[in-house]
């Protein structure tokens, strides 16, 4: 039984962040999503969802993460599920790759994961409950053809889940 519980999805108002958050509802949590931009479809994610929230916010940003944590803390009094979902692409061969290209990609992918659950973490631990999901991709244990900085990221976030559990 989830009922009672929150839920924040990054990426939460489209794709695979949103069939997440339409299980989770369906399960009796209340969700959070976080959006980059389109308000439009983030406005509309809200109508769907009564009781939701929606929160804009960059997640390769420190101080954005930060603050979606303490407004989701702020508008529903906990966190128990912080599902780590939101992504980036920015495909190109490493030949003609820019620095920007895989910092964007790596900063969003992998730093974001890392600035969500350490926001967090203090939170669940004091609670005694949380759950932090990441999600990954096949890339991030296979590589792709124009796609070093993503699988760089999602194989990154391998790393951090398993350090997050031991500790």
């Amino acid at each position: 039984d989830m009922n009672g519980q929150v839920a924040l999805v990054t990426g939460g108002i489209r794709g695979i962040g949103a069939a997440i958050c339409d299980r989770l509802a369906a399960r009796g949590m209340t969700i959070a999503a976080g959006y980059s931009r389109d308000k439009e479809a983030a406005d509309l994610f809200g109508e769907a969802h009564p009781g939701s929230s929606v929160h804009q916010g960059d997640i390769g940003a420190v101080e954005d993460c930060e603050r979606v944590i303490s407004e989701v803390l702020d508008q529903h009094g906990r966190l128990d599920v912080l599902v780590n979902n939101a992504g980036i692409t920015a495909d190109k061969t490493v030949r003609r790759m820019s620095p920007h290209d895989w910092d964007r990609v790596v900063q969003v992918n992998l730093s974001g994961a890392f600035y969500l659950s350490r926001a967090i973490l203090q939170h669940m631990l004091d609670r005694g409950s949380g759950r932090i999901i990441n999600i990954s991709s096949i890339i991030g244990e296979s590589g792709n053809i124009g796609q070093a900085n993503y699988a760089a990221a999602k194989a990154g976030l391998f790393g951090l889940t398993m350090s997050l559990a031991q500790e």
